[in-house]
């Protein structure tokens, strides 16, 4: 509609049933647009949000070395570098000085420098190393490679977090599984040392008794039919024995109930 006056513009709005909202206030002359205010607002708040989304931020890692590393631990760690630098991420590289190693940083310099001509070609170097108190710091970048927008960072870490709770529940499952097999073992080693128990031998029977000589040496039936047994009347029982003691210690006894019942069967036949 070109440059207009504000009056103009506000009367034209209030025709349209619309609201005048300036969109570019610093421009010369300022522009405006006859809008809904209220879609304008959700438009801008969704645009904003695929900004943040879509926004490109570098992760930074952390790899720490000792002066006195050997050549295997090194290449362990040029490998962990080479796989930040290859998944678009920064690396900061740190040497840790101990004792009188701070007296001679040079000998971190140059392992840093080390280190940045084997990964040369993955990556940079950001910031050249330098000396923060005991530590040597070197920063590398990422080569020929864009960081991950946010969007991808979060795919990243939970496909990571995935593989980190498959591999726990491996080795949870592993161990389970030994421990339930080390207690099965030793269960049937105990098994194995428990003496067998075997059935009790069964009491011979008692031989049955032929002749009734056993029982008529040691008892008597009286004519009343009571079964007596007869005093063995041993004499180291009567010694040194009254008179009236020795009569009774040498008496017969009636005997009674199943012991009298079995003698007279005996006895009678």
């Amino acid at each position: 509609m070109g440059v207009i006056a504000t009056s103009v513009a506000l009367n034209l709005a209030k025709e349209a049933n619309l609201d005048l909202v300036e969109v570019a206030p610093n421009a010369k002359p300022p522009v405006a647009k006859l809008i809904d205010y209220g879609k304008f607002k959700y438009n801008e708040k969704i645009k904003a949000r695929e900004a943040r989304r879509n926004q490109s931020t570098a992760e930074i890692k952390e790899i720490r070395f000792r002066l006195k590393i050997d050549d295997h631990d090194f290449d362990v760690k040029k490998g962990h570098v080479t796989r930040f630098l290859n998944g678009g991420d920064k690396v900061k590289v740190t040497i840790m000085l101990r004792g009188r190693e701070i007296s001679r940083p040079i000998g971190g310099v140059e392992l840093l420098q080390r280190l940045a001509d084997d990964v040369e070609e993955y990556g940079t170097v950001e910031s050249k190393p330098k000396q923060e108190g005991r530590n040597i710091i070197m920063t590398l970048a990422p080569k020929g490679k864009k960081v991950h927008t946010q969007s991808e960072q979060r795919r990243r870490g939970a496909e990571s977090r995935a593989e980190r709770q498959a591999r726990q529940a491996a080795r949870l499952a592993a161990k389970q599984e030994s421990q339930a097999q080390a207690a099965a073992d030793a269960q049937s080693a105990i098994l194995r040392r428990l003496p067998t128990r075997s059935k009790p031998a069964r009491r011979a029977a008692m031989p049955k008794m032929k002749t009734n000589s056993a029982a008529s040496k040691r008892a008597k039936i009286t004519g009343t039919g009571k079964v007596k047994h007869v005093g063995s009347a041993m004499r180291h029982n009567l010694e040194h024995k009254s008179a009236r003691k020795r009569r009774e210690l040498s008496a017969d006894d009636v005997l009674r109930g199943g012991q009298a019942k079995k003698l007279h069967q005996l006895l009678q036949k």
